[in-house]
């Protein structure tokens, strides 16, 4: 029985020929002139001044965190519902997460429980966009503006996803993306960091390259990475954001198609389709498993995958990480939501090159499994 996969990337555009443009020219490194036009390109559709690309996901937090300078010690708002490389650049940039939890129907941060949570030693808000709906950015913008805090805005899922209108990624005083192969805009593996800071983009653009001078190349001010990200990868990624608005009609699509497939199987909540500020852009298709469920999410994915159908867990969260406890971390407080999403939810097939002879056999094994 063949697997249809949880993701298959779409590259049915000009990839192929400005690869080829790069084998031509000889420019495979992060010098070549595709890596300009794709930060400019992508700062455009996000309505940011300045993209800096590096070399995945991970290292667009890292460079983040870096540039914006807190004190060790400092605190760090967000959610725990989320991916470890948020915690990751916390921790490594020496400051200290503290966690919130998520709401039930979003699974976005919880914006109503994070002003309890805001100490003297407070200095920023990390927004992470969860899954295809955004943050509830107005609250996060008051409570920035009242107590001096810095927005960090992680919208590694979020390519294409508009609050009121406005991108995601263009809210933070920074923001980062992923294009990773499962995300609406890939380069297989690859990052930006975005910010309208002429001062932080300059420092962003030294870090991401080992912080060589223009003067005297060998001679470090700072400690920078090597973040680059290669021509080869940009040209991909141009090629992608050349068919965004395509990409995100077609996820639409695709999760409009699968609620009205799935929406009668009463053990399961299904991801909500539009709030007040968002609609949904369903970066992948979620499925919770309601208390009425005899099953455990590990046993209906055993099933699915017995059946040919690949599947994803949700986030573990992080104040449960035991990563923690070796970092002397403080995490004993129960979110329930976060984890009650860790322990009963996953997600199904929902690539962009997924097609729809594929969707129906996902609809038809997961209808089998829940029966």
């Amino acid at each position: 029985m063949n697997l249809i996969p949880v993701n298959q990337p779409l590259l049915n555009g000009n990839e192929r020929k400005y690869l080829n443009e790069c084998l031509d020219t000889g420019w495979i490194s992060s010098e070549g002139p595709f890596v300009k036009k794709f930060e400019a390109l992508f700062a455009q559709k996000v309505d940011r001044k300045y993209g800096i690309a590096v070399c995945n996901g991970s290292a667009a937090l890292e460079a983040a965190l870096q540039v914006l300078d807190f004190e060790r010690g400092a605190e760090i708002i967000l959610p725990s519902f989320t991916i470890i490389s948020c915690l990751s650049a916390i921790v490594r940039a020496g400051c200290t997460p503290v966690f919130v939890d998520s709401v039930p129907v979003t699974w976005n941060m919880d914006c109503n429980q994070i002003e309890k949570k805001i100490t003297s030693k407070t200095k920023a808000i990390m927004v992470v966009h969860i899954y295809g709906l955004p943050t509830d950015m107005d609250h996060v913008l008051r409570l920035s503006a009242k107590y001096n805090l810095k927005i960090i805005e992680d919208a590694a899922e979020g390519h294409g996803l508009n609050y009121k209108n406005k991108p995601v990624g263009s809210f933070g005083d920074i923001s980062t993306f992923s294009f990773y192969s499962n995300k609406h805009v890939t380069t297989g593996e690859g990052g930006m960091v975005l910010t309208n800071d002429a001062n932080l983009a300059g420092r962003l653009y030294s870090i991401r390259n080992l912080c060589f001078q223009p003067a005297q190349r060998f001679v470090h001010e700072e400690l920078g990475y090597n973040f680059r990200m290669t021509n080869i990868q940009a040209a991909i990624g141009v090629a992608q954001v050349e068919q965004l608005d395509n990409f995100i009609k077609k996820k639409k699509e695709m999760g409009k198609y699968y609620i009205s497939q799935l929406e009668n199987i009463e053990q399961i909540q299904l991801p909500q389709v539009s709030t007040d500020y968002a609609e949904n852009i369903f970066w992948v298709f979620g499925i919770l498993i309601k208390n009425n469920c005899p099953f455990s999410a590990k046993e209906i994915m055993s099933s699915l995958r017995e059946l040919g159908i690949d599947t994803r867990p949700f986030f573990y969260p992080l104040h449960l990480q035991p990563a923690l406890r070796k970092l002397n971390i403080k995490s004993d407080e129960s979110l329930p939501v976060a984890e009650n999403l860790a322990e009963k939810g996953f997600y199904i097939p929902s690539g962009l090159g997924l097609s729809l002879e594929q969707m129906e056999i996902v609809c038809k094994r997961v209808k089998q499994v829940f029966e």
